[in-house]
């Protein structure tokens, strides 16, 4: 279903359609983002999507962009629970898992075969600074962002090969494909790797949703 035509503000344009190369890439993957799918969605001409973004190239950068985006307002709001509350490593994990399931793993790994490069915009920092405040004393920053990239990585992977990841090791059926297991199961590493406390300095025990296992 297409919107009424309108006389927008470039912002709201931009907005707009960003929002629906971001539905067309959850619904159907990377192939489905078309300048006239996308077009069709806003109720622009596709001329009107290529004078915003020049052509789809450029609008499937700008697209990961806008992922990254969002998924810095979503690790704001856990950042914000961590300074009240105790440290929800799960939470992290399945927000970075998130993210990439709705197709931006895929348009992540698309994007650097065609010779797309992201000169890095740091938006992992926060949390980098977060964990690291909860490390011992004199814990090495490097091995912190190392931990954070090494984690960033494989959830950026997991949606488009994660099963055949875990079929290689001998896990096969409904186990195969469960990511559930291993996001916890990257969630319980990055607690080892960092060396972080079981419990937080207000003595709470730390809230994995792992302890059951």
């Amino acid at each position: 279903m297409t919107t009424s035509r309108a006389r927008r503000s470039p912002e709201e344009a931009r907005r707009l359609i960003l929002d629906a190369a971001a539905s067309l890439l959850s619904e159907s993957g990377v192939a489905a983002v078309r300048m006239r799918a996308v077009a069709a969605r806003v109720g622009m001409t596709d001329a009107g999507v290529a004078h915003h973004f020049g052509n789809r190239e450029k609008l499937l950068a700008e697209l990961l962009r806008h992922g990254g985006r969002r998924l810095r307002d979503a690790l704001r709001e856990l950042l914000a629970s961590w300074l009240d509350h105790d440290a929800d490593l799960l939470a992290f994990v399945e927000a970075l898992h998130a993210l990439y399931r709705r197709g931006y793993g895929e348009l992540a790994v698309a994007l650097h075969a065609a010779g797309w490069r992201d000169p890095g915009s740091g938006m992992l920092d926060p949390v980098v600074e977060a964990l690291h405040r909860l490390r011992p004393p004199g814990s090495s920053l490097d091995d912190t962002r190392l931990a954070v990239a090494a984690l960033h990585q494989a959830m950026a992977t997991e949606t488009l090969y994660g099963s055949d990841f875990r079929r290689s090791a001998g896990i096969s059926g409904a186990a195969a494909d469960d990511s559930a297991a291993q996001v916890r199961w990257w969630a319980r590493q990055l607690h080892l790797a960092l060396d972080l406390p079981r419990s937080s300095r207000q003595g709470r025990e730390w809230r994995f949703g792992l302890l059951e296992e």
